[in-house]
């Protein structure tokens, strides 16, 4: 036998129980209260060691000593902090010294923490000292612990835990790579572990057999590898050790060979059916493969899926994945684009929502309850929505409603119109010496109700989803001197601000109606009929490209600081320039897009 030589310069890594164990952190800034509450989580008991309490700058230390889940202990030298070690009644496992944190107010010295930890050294107390790696008998590693899909919506913490060390060589790096590693792994793992462990408990509660004899080790400690053979049968004779010992072989199998979103998804009754099934071993033949690849009861998924502003081709990467194939049900929104619907594959069920004026809310309804009942017979659902499902698609009702009903939905975000929308009209949400910001609004509420709308500020722009259909009720709302009804929250807009509608945007028949605000609703009267969906954005940014271009809207500002009127006529030559004498300007697309 060939043994490879020894690469030193590992870590032993353990994970320490810390039950019935103190654990001892001096020191009360914001590391203190980290290390707190990492030993809490391990069960242990912690105590706050510090010389008074103007070192105890973590508020998080002040909740958690008032919930009495950890207390404050002072010392004032080495004879005070000898004192308190010596009348612990329980033994000490760890001890942190964190006031010695680079850059701490105060920061204790290093002959100060080397004496400290030769006192915790003689009583074999393991001993972590922050930057300072000479003193150390250990480090720890950057942990992520996986929540429980399956609980309340406060998500409990579960068992799994993932740890990562660069040895002191890369503390950064170790974080950025536990990233990594979390990112790459099923959102609901935390649940398969639990789900592997309700199996253990089973297979030990099945069989009435002393306690002396009672399996006390997991799966994996058991004299069998998951890839030998397991019966799935009682064997003649067998006992009830035998059996147990059988049993958990085939928990090892599963958690090998089973996919993990089936592991995490396992119910309570299919865990019992794995040991109801098994009959006399000449009539069950099931080898470790096939047990391997028996499906338990699939759950369903409900995905939460933006189609982009309209174009097929605007579809992120992921949502055409999703919609061509791995949907086995698509609720769509009406207005989601028919070349959209034209990806999913005939083979695919299609519903169309039913949603009109005065019957949203019972349409919004009908989809959710039918996503949830085909999520519950484990299809794949997807509730297709215009743009992004968080921009006023009423997305967060349907994820509570879901969550209530058992399923975290899957939010895939899709390009939103409010930022494409403008862009493929030529015009920027923001544009250095333009528009410093914008703001995104809606322009009709609940009901079809009126929303209140921003103040004027000339260096924002702002972008209305919808309401287009009540443009002259909007724009009285933005130019009113006197904001008679009280929608608008600042001051008025002038009048002569420009204002772009876009209409089917990125469609083949996209429109861009562009006017100011005195002149907007004459230019639609003149286009006729409208081209829903439509949008609006006001502000300076829809000129700021034409031409030329015009990107010194905010210098004229500055130049006439205390010159209104001759602000106002610089503003009313560039939009002459702009628009000419007819005020407004209509653009329909032509030819394609290239994407």
């Amino acid at each position: 036998m060939v043994y490879p030589p020894i690469e030193r310069g590992a870590s032993l890594l353990v994970a320490l129980s810390l039950a019935s164990k103190t654990t001892l952190v001096v020191g009360g800034g914001a590391l203190a209260a980290t290390r707190a509450t990492a030993a809490l989580q391990a069960d242990s008991t912690v105590l706050i060691l510090v010389e008074n309490d103007a070192e105890i700058t973590s508020e998080e230390i002040i909740v958690r000593r008032d919930r009495k889940e950890l207390e404050i202990v002072h010392f004032n030298n080495l004879e005070g902090f000898e004192h308190i070690l010596q009348t612990l009644t329980q033994p000490v496992a760890t001890a942190f010294i964190t006031d010695t944190l680079i850059g701490t107010p105060r920061r204790r010295t290093y002959l100060s923490a080397a004496t400290l930890r030769q006192s915790l050294s003689r009583r074999n107390i393991l001993v972590n000292v922050a930057d300072m790696p000479t003193l150390c008998d250990f480090t720890l590693p950057t942990c992520h612990r996986f929540p429980l899909s399956s609980s309340s919506s406060s998500k409990h913490l579960g068992s799994l835990q993932v740890a990562v060390t660069t040895n002191g060589k890369g503390c950064r790096l170790a974080s950025r790579i536990r990233r990594e590693v979390v990112s790459k792994l099923p959102s609901n793992i935390g649940d398969a572990v639990e789900n592997v462990a309700k199996l253990r408990a089973r297979v030990k509660s099945l069989e009435e057999i002393d306690k002396a004899d009672e399996l006390d080790g997991n799966e994996d400690s058991q004299p069998t590898t998951p890839n030998e053979a397991v019966d799935q049968g009682v064997k003649p004779g067998e006992t009830s050790q035998e059996r147990q010992l059988r049993r958990m072989r085939w928990v090892a199998q599963v958690s090998e060979y089973w996919p993990l979103e089936q592991l995490a998804t396992m119910e309570p009754e299919k865990m019992d059916d794995l040991f109801k099934s098994e009959g006399p071993i000449e009539n069950n033949n099931l080898t470790h493969h096939q047990l391997a690849i028996s499906p338990s009861s699939q759950r369903g998924k409900i995905y939460l899926l933006g189609s982009g502003p309209g174009h097929p081709g605007l579809l992120t990467v992921a949502a055409h994945e999703i919609l061509t194939r791995k949907a086995t049900l698509v609720l769509s929104d009406k207005l989601v684009p028919a070349e959209v619907l034209a990806l999913i594959p005939s083979s695919t069920p299609v519903k169309i929502a039913k949603k009109f004026p005065g019957n949203a809310d019972g349409a919004q309804n009908e989809l959710m309850v039918e996503a949830v009942e085909a999520a519950s017979r484990g299809e794949l659902v997807v509730r297709l929505k215009q743009g992004d499902p968080m921009v006023y698609g009423r997305a967060g009702e349907e994820v509570l409603y879901f969550r209530k009903h058992g399923f975290e939905s899957i939010l895939v975000p899709g390009i939103t119109s409010a930022i494409a929308g403008p862009a493929l009209a030529n015009i920027p949400v923001t544009q250095r010496g333009v528009a410093e910001s914008m703001i995104l609004c809606t322009g009709v509420g609940r009901q079809g109700k009126s929303t209140a709308l921003p103040g004027y500020i000339r260096s924002r722009t702002l972008v209305l989803l919808m309401g287009v259909a009540r443009l002259d009720s909007v724009v009285e709302t933005l130019i009113s001197p006197t904001n008679t009804s009280g929608l608008r929250e600042g001051a008025a807009y002038p009048s002569n601000l420009p204002i772009a509608i876009i209409e089917r945007s990125s469609m083949p028949d996209q429109r861009v109606i562009s006017a100011t605000l005195s002149t907007i609703s004459s230019a639609m009267a003149q286009v006729g009929e409208q081209r829903p969906p439509g949008m609006m954005v006001i502000g300076w940014s829809v000129l700021a490209l034409e031409g030329e271009g015009d990107v010194d809207v905010l210098e004229d500002t500055k130049a006439s600081l205390h010159d209104e009127e001759g602000l106002r006529k610089k503003d009313d030559e560039r939009v002459q320039r702009w628009l000419g004498e007819a005020g407004w300007c209509i653009r329909e697309r032509t030819g394609e897009w290239g994407f």
